[in-house]
């Protein structure tokens, strides 16, 4: 019977690269498990900002806004009293600088590139977890039955390119490792297809197959 030793090793690095890449998400907002943080592409689900909610300064107007709208509210409706109102509002919002924030404080734009970087490093987070579970549930068996090369060096490399991802901030650089990470998980995933083709029998058909279906959901970038 063969030593599991090198799978389960090559499996260990896969897992922290795993939990390198969720904190990643979740850091930065783009998790989806429980804990997850709010995309920064989402929706706004906090309530209104202090400066726009009543309180004592809305229900008590100043006296200077009232002189204002008593010459002009008894012939125009109001009217009047309502742009005043407005501008004094607005220029309220100025001077707290939250009334006039693009976006809220903590938030940033969805632009595409976003966009394209969330789903590319989704994949790989998917991909990832999927290779981990393919390894343990169908390959452990396997290696222990009849022994196939594991390259144990590439499992290394991902989870060092992993860590240092994680410690960039977004841009080229961050770019560049995630596109590496991508990489080397594809040739994580070839080279193992590659050591099961000379061992033919129906566990290793699927567990090909499986492993075919994790490149597929990992194209180029």
């Amino acid at each position: 019977m063969a030593s599991p030793a090198p799978l389960v090793a090559s499996i260990s690095h896969q897992m922290v690269a795993l939990q390198t890449l969720q904190l990643v998400q979740q850091e930065w907002g783009w998790g989806d498990g429980p804990g997850a943080l709010v995309s920064p592409c989402d929706p706004d689900p906090l309530p209104a900002t202090p400066a726009r909610r009543a309180g004592p300064g809305r229900t008590r107007p100043a006296p200077r806004r009232q002189e204002g709208g008593a010459g002009r509210g008894g012939r125009g409706g109001g009217a009047g009293v309502q742009a005043s109102s407005l501008d004094v509002e607005g220029a309220r919002g100025a001077e707290g600088g939250a009334e006039l924030l693009p976006f809220p404080r903590g938030r940033v734009p969805c632009t595409l590139a976003r966009m394209a970087m969330r789903s590319a490093l989704a994949r790989v987070v998917a991909s990832t977890s999927e290779l981990v579970s393919v390894e343990q549930t169908l390959l452990g068996p396997l290696q222990q039955e009849r022994p196939f090369p594991i390259h144990l060096k590439d499992s290394v490399e991902f989870r060092n390119i992993c860590s240092h991802l994680a410690l960039q901030i977004e841009g080229q650089q961050f770019d560049r490792d995630l596109n590496a990470a991508h990489q080397c998980l594809k040739t994580i995933v070839k080279k193992l297809i590659q050591s099961l083709a000379n061992l033919p029998s129906d566990a290793h058909v699927v567990a090909c197959a499986s492993l075919r279906q994790i490149l597929q959901n990992l194209p180029d970038i």
